[in-house]
């Protein structure tokens, strides 16, 4: 599974998907990113998704993002898990 910290990525990498909910996304949303929750990411990925795209997908945790790129990577999906840096 590929991950980068979230300092190291950049909008020109692909698209930036944050699992958070809706209101913690709105409390520290990143520019260019799409909020989208898990259970909507999983439920519907075919319909958002493109494999000859990148993706990034991150979240507050790391729990539901780690989850996401495994499965979707799995699927043939060119994703990424970002992670917070503990500080």
């Amino acid at each position: 599974m590929k991950r980068i910290r979230f300092r190291d990525y950049h909008e020109s990498m692909g698209t930036l998907i944050d699992l958070s909910t809706p209101d913690v996304y709105e409390k520290r949303r990143v520019p260019g990113s799409i909020n989208m929750t898990y259970d909507k990411l999983m439920l519907h990925y075919q319909e958002y998704l493109k494999k000859d795209q990148s993706y990034y997908i991150l979240c507050t945790k790391g729990i539901h993002s780690k989850r996401a790129v495994s499965i979707l990577e799995y699927y043939g999906y060119d994703v990424t898990q970002v992670y917070f840096e503990e500080e």
